[in-house]
């Protein structure tokens, strides 16, 4: 193994080398050897300069400064409903400033401004002179101050000599990159005046409540002065201070020629005379929409290379600006009316003083209880030291008992959102009762049972007793649903059970279809972000889900059965207005088939026409083709109402932030408390021809809807020599009960009277003189509970006192099984579910 390699010497040469020069300088006269200190230090300084410049913006990034412009979002038909900026700003050109302004901030601020090219040396010596004095002085000139206010990140603020540097090196690439108008315009458009002013035109209206291009001589040295130091010389709470720097500023101009000095003693001793409201955001028409819109945005730029804040987007939305005005006013309106009783209550004796422990509760969870705890105290001093304060009491209450609700309109065709308030009011409550807020939707949620109900081949008219049901839920426990009056233990049918929202009706049909299945319908309609429990209370709607997936389920039920994802956005354009990106509307999914789905529609019918939402009709009178659902809560915790109508589908939702907090029955409802609000909005949307009053859904009536029935329901097709088909769009079977699941009968066919009668039968005029109709089967798929059991039947139309026909198996009739399809509805693995 050879030995390792040894470093090898440095060579001889460069060591002779470097030898001979120190000995050379060591025998030179002193005076050499200085007089190459200042070049080496000189050296290194702009080394070290050198090494800085990469550190510093490049001229494309100051003039991409200049140029950005924020997001704009428009309304459909093209209102402006918000602006996406990174500060409170608005630009404004130099022409459209205050000349006074201009003229305060050269004299003040840089005198020879129009004169260097981005640095003042002899002011920097000067301030330079000045500090080594102990006498503070900035030197920095206005390009200087605007690399600081344009990349505070890149350059800092301390006072370092690199920060100076970086400083000095991007406001020579300033100047080389603007003209000396466009670095004033934009000094004065960037720099920050307190209270989420930046820009003069924003510190104008703030502090004086006027344009910029307005600001007299006073005002302008006023705003100018605040630049030395905006916190110290603050004019709100400062303003003796502020006064005094104002007055330097006119000394200033006077000194540089822009003031008559004759003014200047009149003016030294005027007031300041502030008109201050600090400058908000407007919320826009839209807000809650809005804040959907950008989340949605800021994905959509990442992933495309655009900066929402800068680059001059055009967000065209689907939301109509007309729609929302309309949806806006009747939540407000309907809001105020339901705050005034509840003030009433809570105010009185036996709403706030009379909930003690409730209220304890309440004080227990505030931020004020946990820092007198915090603070030593015990917990029964701090309830005692908050019950005791007022302001403390009247807060709470007022928060804890202000009613909010939400607002959902959207087109079912293409699910084009139109309308969408997320609360009362943005300002005090910015969470969103649209997409946020998860309660229990109660009977709106009903629909999803007869829905799979109908799908597995229920019929309309199929019969449910109205009598006490008793659910086992677990071991020992029973669940009871009731409803507000006793059962009348009669039969009902399940067009009257949906239409009158019972729940004795609607518990047993849960049971019947199975809650699994329940669940399953309600995610391919639309429900899809909310957990949906397959428990028994399902059907009645104790599964938390939020406003905008109901509604968006109802709107796939006034869409034949086919889910539409809502759509927020129709597309995207740049700043000179070409399409960046166009949003098609997307595919529709089949959730419901067209049959089952029509009978569900015909069915929510009678809810607007003769049931829970008759006020629709009655209170606001509106006509045309529409069905819904109402929804109350346990206790009247909240109020729900959807409506559907061919073009367009609308939901709201009332209650309390708080679910402790609970509505009471005069007015908790949802037929009482959300209704109004939809009812309006439908009523001043047809009378605005936002909507057709003629449009309508497919009806069971319609040729062609009963050809589907007909096969939908097993209708076995006729042919020569077999008993003529007739379209039965209703058939009624015997009552139904809660009692186990018959065991697996076969496919059935009901054969009609062999003796003629007329006028009853969809396509048939005329005596029939044979029927025959099949039964559904047993779905194939295995999820479906055992085939309704039908013993005897009616035929639609038929004259009273005709004999109702007998059930025979499969085969007895035309010799061969039943003909009906299989189909499965619930399709998951296709879902994505």
């Amino acid at each position: 193994m050879s030995p390792p390699e040894q470093p090898s010497a440095p060579p001889a040469a460069p060591r002779r080398f470097w030898r001979r020069l120190w000995s050379g300088l060591k025998a030179a006269h002193p005076l050499l050897i200085l007089s190459l200190v200042p070049l080496a230090v000189a050296a290194l300084a702009v080394a070290y300069v050198l090494a800085l410049v990469p550190l510093t913006p490049g001229v494309s990034d100051l003039r991409k400064v200049r140029s950005q412009q924020p997001t704009v979002v428009l309304s459909a038909d093209g209102q402006q409903l918000a602006l996406f900026r990174r500060a409170n700003r608005e630009w404004v050109a130099l022409q459209d400033i205050s000349p006074n302004v201009v003229a305060a901030l050269l004299a003040t601020e840089d005198q020879r401004f129009y004169e260097h090219h981005g640095l003042d040396l002899r002011r920097t010596l000067a301030a330079a002179i000045s500090t080594a004095r102990g006498r503070m002085q900035g030197g920095s000139t206005i390009t200087q101050q605007l690399a600081r206010n344009l990349y505070p990140e890149d350059i800092g603020r301390a006072p370092t000599i690199e920060r100076k540097i970086k400083e000095a090196i991007t406001a020579l690439k300033i100047e080389q990159a603007y003209s000396k108008r466009e670095i004033l315009e934009t000094y004065l458009n960037t720099v920050p005046f307190l209270y989420n002013a930046y820009g003069i035109e924003m510190a104008a209206r703030t502090y004086f409540d006027r344009s910029a291009r307005d600001l007299d001589v006073l005002q302008s040295a006023t705003l100018v002065g605040m630049l030395k130091g905006t916190s110290y010389y603050n004019p709100v709470l400062n303003p003796e201070r502020a006064r005094q720097r104002r007055n330097i500023v006119l000394a200033q101009m006077a000194r540089y020629g822009q003031l008559a000095p004759a003014q200047l003693a009149s003016l030294r001793a005027a007031p300041l005379q502030l008109d201050f409201a600090q400058q908000q955001e407007e919320p826009g028409p839209a807000p809650h929409f809005v804040v959907q819109v950008r989340r949605w945005l800021i994905d959509w730029a990442d992933r495309n290379g655009y900066d929402i804040y800068a680059d001059g987007l055009v967000v065209r939305t689907t939301l109509d600006s007309r729609a929302q005005a309309l949806a806006a006013r009747a939540l407000a309106e309907q809001s105020q009316r339901l705050q005034k009783i509840v003030d009433g209550i809570w105010n009185g004796k036996r709403g706030w003083s009379a909930q003690r422990e409730l209220v304890n509760t309440f004080i227990r969870e505030s931020a004020q209880f946990q820092a007198e705890r915090a603070a030593g105290m015990s917990e029964s001093e701090a309830l005692a030291r908050l019950r005791a304060d007022t302001g403390f009491m009247d807060a709470l209450r007022e928060s804890k008992t202000r009613l909010q609700a939400g607002f959902l309109a959207l087109e079912p065709g293409t699910g084009l959102v139109r309308a969408w308030v997320g609360s009362r009011d943005f300002a005090q409550d910015q969470f969103d009762h649209v997409a946020q807020a998860r309660r229990q939707p109660g009977s709106t949620f009903k629909p999803f049972v007869y829905g799979a109900a109908f799908a597995q081949g229920a019929h309309p008219t199929d019969v449910l007793i109205d009598q006490a049901v008793e659910i086992p839920v677990g071991p020992g426990e029973v669940w009871r649903p009731t409803d507000i009056g006793q059962p009348s233990g009669q039969p009902m049918t399940l067009r009257d059970g949906l239409a009158y929202s019972k729940n004795t009706i609607t518990a047993q049909l849960t049971q019947r279809v199975g809650p699994a299945h329940v669940a399953d319908l309600a995610r391919l309609m639309g429900v899809r972000d909310s957990k949906l429990d397959p428990v028994p209370s399902l059907g009645l709607g104790t599964s938390p889900v939020t406003l905008r997936e109901m509604v968006t389920a109802y709107a796939a039920i006034a869409n034949n059965g086919r889910y539409v994802p809502p759509m927020l956005v129709s597309r995207v354009e740049d700043r000179n207005g070409r399409v960046l990106q166009a949003f098609p509307t997307p595919m529709a999914e089949e959730a419901l088939p067209f049959a089952p789905n029509v009978i569900l529609l015909d069915a929510m019918r009678g809810v607007i026409d003769r049931g829970t939402g008759a006020a629709i009709r009655t209170r606001y009178g509106l006509q045309g083709d529409l069905a819904g659902k109402t929804g109350t809560t346990q206790d009247n915790t909240d109020g729900w109402f959807i409506l559907m109508h061919p073009q367009l589908v609308a939901g709201g939702w009332v209650g309390f932030n708080d679910s402790r907090l609970t509505m009471q029955d005069a007015w908790g409802p949802g037929a009482r408390s959300a209704l109004p609000m939809v009812g309006e909005f439908f009523r001043q949307s047809l009378k605005g021809k936002l909507i057709d009053a003629k449009a309508s859904f497919p009806r069971l009536g319609d040729p062609e809807v009963a050809e589907q029935l007909n096969a939908w329901w097993g209708v076995v097709p006729a042919s020569a020599g077999d008993p003529q088909v007739v379209t039965l769009p209703e058939v009624a079977s015997v009552p139904l009960t809660v009692a186990p699941a018959p065991a697996a009968v076969e496919p059935a066919v009901v054969i009609a009277p062999q003796e003629g009668w007329g006028g009853g039968a969809v396509g048939n005029a005329g005596p029939v003189p044979r029927a025959v109709v099949v039964a559904p089967p047993r779905d194939p798929g295995g999820r479906s509970p055992a085939p309704w059991p039908v013993e005897r039947a009616v035929v639609a139309g038929a004259p009273a006192g005709v004999a109702a026909a007998r059930v025979a198996p499969a085969g007895e009739a035309n010799g061969g099984p039943a003909a009906k399809p299989a189909f499965n509805p619930y399709r998951s693995q296709e879902a994505g579910f």
